[in-house]
């Protein structure tokens, strides 16, 4: 049974900082890109980070570019998303998600397995 887990959410006031983590259980971890969704009230969930499998490729939405952070530690299962100079727009929840044609895509629609998110609240 494949297993996608996030933490590290929390409440920061803006211009702060959070590194969220992703562990995944159940599947070969190295075989899957890995992507970081957001969705806010109101809005639809948004594609803003992934990474693929050998850490050489990496995207992001252009609302995170320069702010945001992906990684991997493929021997732990685990994928960061290192979160500086967060805005109040940057509150929503964050949702880690796998996907096994490892293309690295920020379309929900390539990805299999979803965790069920963390919550990040930035204040003004």
């Amino acid at each position: 049974q494949v297993q996608v887990v996030e933490s590290g959410g929390g409440l920061v006031q803006a211009g702060g900082s959070l590194r969220l983590s992703c562990t995944v259980s159940g599947l070969t971890f190295v075989d899957y890109a890995m992507g970081w969704f957001r969705r806010s009230p109101g809005k639809e969930r948004e594609g803003i980070a992934c990474i693929n499998w050998t850490r050489g490729r990496m995207y992001y939405a252009d609302s995170v570019k320069g702010r945001f952070t992906i990684s991997r530690d493929n021997a732990k299962n685990t994928v960061f998303l290192q979160m500086n100079s967060l805005k109040p727009e940057d509150t929503a929840m964050y949702y880690c998600a796998a996907d096994r044609w490892g293309a690295c895509a920020l379309s929900e629609t390539a990805y299999n397995y979803w965790g069920q998110g963390t919550q990040v609240t930035v204040s003004s």
